[in-house]
């Protein structure tokens, strides 16, 4: 398996899902390709923790 450069649906950057990352989703029966950068899904659980906090 090599290292794959994807596009974050969010803000456009590229990033690696390294070779580990793949196997990783693959031994957790992910059938999908990460679709946000770092950045962004570390933002995106923000919000939600924060929505669920607000309650």
């Amino acid at each position: 398996m090599e290292d794959k450069t994807l596009v974050c649906q969010d803000c456009g950057a590229e990033f690696v899902f390294t070779a580990g990352e793949q196997e990783f989703y693959k031994e957790k029966g992910f059938d999908n390709e990460p679709k946000r950068c770092k950045d962004c899904r570390d933002r995106k659980k923000n919000e939600r923790r924060q929505v669920r906090t607000d309650r």
